[in-house]
C-alpha cells in the first residue's frame, strides 16, 4: 500500500465477484452516489476481517487505496449490516433487485447525491415490510422512483402520444399511459385500472412510510412490480435476472 493515495467512503455493497481463492471484486455505490469498485482481499476467507464487512447490502464506512484499475480495501468499519435481510429468503430476493437495479443506474466519476440514501432507505423498508406485497411494492416503487430521478419518468397523466387526459393502457415503450385509440397503434400496451393507475403514480410520489403503512393486495403489488421489471429493463436494456427471479418466486 506504500505510496498509494487513500480516500474514505461511506458505500453500500451492490454486487460481489470471486477473485482468486480468497478474495472478492466489490461493486460499491458510494456516499456521493457514484460507482467504485475495490478488491477486497482476504473477503471470502471464513473469519476474515473483511468477510462480515464486504456482504451484499452491509453499509460500511471504506477506507480505499487507489489502484490503476481496481481500488483496494484498506479497512472497512460497518455502519448498517441491514441484519434484517438475512437468513429471510422473500427479503434478500427484494433487496437482490433493488442492489440490481442500483448497480445498473449508477456510475463511475459520476456523483449523484440523490442515489446512496434512497436505495439505502430502500434496504431498510425490505426489512421492515410486513409481507410479500409489501416487499413487491417497495422493490417497484425504489425502480420507478430511481429511473424517474435518472430522466426515464413516465408519463402518468395524459396520452403521451396525444395528450388525451382519458388513458386506459400503459406501455413502457411508448413512455407512458396511452387513451384507447392510440393504445391499438402501440404493440404490447397494457390495459390498466383506474387503482392501478392510481398506484403508479403514487410510487413515484409516496415515501417508503408511506407505503409501508399503505393496505395493498398481493395482486395490485404483483402488477406494480411487473410494470417497473418492464420499464428498467426496456429503459435500461438490461435483462434483470433479480427481478425476474422476484416476479416468478
Amino acid at each position: 500500500m506504500a505510496g498509494r493515495r487513500t480516500y474514505r467512503t461511506r458505500a453500500i455493497v451492490l454486487d460481489r465477484t470471486k477473485l482468486a481463492e480468497q478474495d472478492l471484486i466489490l461493486t460499491l455505490l458510494a456516499a456521493d452516489g457514484s460507482q467504485l469498485r475495490a478488491v477486497a482481499k482476504g473477503a471470502r476467507k471464513p473469519g476474515g476481517r473483511l468477510a462480515a464487512r464486504a456482504e451484499l447490502f452491509c453499509e460500511s464506512d471504506f477506507l480505499l487505496a487507489a489502484g490503476r484499475s481496481l481500488d483496494v480495501v484498506s479497512e472497512a468499519q460497518t455502519v448498517e449490516p441491514h441484519a434484517g435481510l438475512r437468513g429471510d429468503y422473500e427479503r434478500v430476493a427484494a433487496a437482490s433487485a433493488v442492489a440490481e437495479v442500483a448497480r445498473l443506474t449508477c456510475y463511475e466519476d459520476a456523483p449523484d447525491r440523490f442515489l446512496h440514501p434512497v436505495c439505502s432507505r430502500a434496504l431498510a423498508a425490505c426489512e421492515e415490510a410486513a409481507d410479500r406485497a409489501h416487499l413487491d411494492l417497495v422493490v417497484a416503487a425504489y425502480v420507478w422512483k430511481v429511473l424517474a430521478h435518472g430522466g426515464w419518468r413516465p408519463e402518468l397523466e395524459t396520452c403521451c402520444a396525444c395528450g388525451d387526459a382519458d388513458v386506459t393502457y400503459f406501455s413502457a415503450a411508448a413512455g407512458g399511459v396511452l387513451c384507447e385509440s392510440c393504445a391499438r397503434e402501440v404493440a404490447g400496451a397494457q390495459e390498466v385500472s383506474a387503482a392501478q393507475l392510481s398506484w403508479l403514480r403514487a410510487l413515484l410520489t409516496s415515501t417508503f412510510d408511506d407505503l409501508l403503512a399503505a393496505p395493498i393486495d398481493a395482486a395490485t403489488s404483483l402488477f406494480l412490480l411487473g410494470s417497473a421489471h418492464l420499464w428498467a429493463a426496456t429503459h435500461l436494456d438490461a435483462r434483470l435476472r433479480a427481478m425476474e427471479f422476484c416476479l416468478s418466486a
